[in-house]
């Protein structure tokens, strides 16, 4: 009998939250699931880690399921970490994360912590994928896009990836009959146009919350946003090393001695 994979689960949301209790439930359809996620929400944390406080750890049951379950006071990355190197007395065969209330497409990837806690995870050799709902409800509908997961998540088992490699999958907020299917695409050239509102406490004391425009910039059709825009779950293929490969040249011909 072939052994059942080892599937690592985490998430920014929290263990509590609707969608990674949907990845959970796909997951343990798969294979064997751990689960090593944070205590409470930590959305756009990126790859921050705990370097200066102490990071705790306890084993939890939130819901039926024969996983097994640790929420920790840590980020994303730092469950990828934990789990690892202290909760698995073996490598994952897989690490999904998410999924992810919200969208993590184009240059979102950089501020997620559900992306980065996959990139934690790619980092260490073991082949990841992190997953997105472009519904920021809590109350989001996920069972819409349970067959999409669980079948990206059987093709990276059954292929898999180069090292290095993760995939950042979002899908477009639609029912599953309405999605058109799966498209491999690049991450869009976008930004945010970003502004502060700011405001005064009671006591006189100025404080301030990010509020923002996305704004695509790129009218490809290749792009993530064009697919997501169109009906259509984007695959995009990321990586971890940010050396701008194409610049090294031009850099070799600027002269650093003068």
């Amino acid at each position: 009998m072939t052994k059942r994979p080892l599937i690592l689960v985490t998430n920014d949301d929290g263990i509590t939250a609707p969608g990674i209790r949907t990845l959970i439930k796909v997951m343990n359809t798969i294979g064997d699931v751990i689960v090593v996620a944070p205590d409470s929400p930590q959305s756009a944390m990126g790859h921050a880690i705990t370097i200066n406080d102490t990071l705790y750890c306890k084993r939890e049951r939130i819901d039926k399921g024969p996983q097994t379950e640790y929420s920790t006071s840590g980020t994303p990355a730092d469950c990828v970490k934990l789990a690892v190197h202290e909760l698995l007395d073996r490598k994952p065969d897989l690490c999904v994360s998410g999924v992810n209330h919200g969208s993590n497409s184009s240059v979102n990837v950089i501020y997620s912590g559900t992306m980065s806690a996959a990139i934690e995870a790619g980092m260490e050799g073991i082949p990841a994928i992190g997953f997105s709902l472009l519904d920021y409800k809590w109350e989001a509908d996920f069972s819409q896009i349970e067959s999409f997961i669980k079948t990206v998540s059987l093709q990276v088992l059954n292929q898999g990836l180069q090292k290095g490699i993760i995939l950042n999958v979002n899908f477009p907020k639609l029912l599953e009959n309405e999605i058109k299917g799966i498209r491999v695409c690049r991450q869009a050239n976008a930004n945010w146009i970003e502004k502060f509102d700011k405001r005064q406490t009671p006591l006189g004391r100025d404080y301030y919350w990010l509020t923002g425009e996305f704004n695509n910039l790129d009218k490809g059709e290749d792009t993530d946003e064009w697919a997501l825009e169109n009906g259509f779950v984007s695959v995009v293929p990321v990586h971890y090393d940010l050396t701008a490969h194409h610049y090294i040249q031009e850099l070799n011909k600027w002269d650093f001695n003068e």
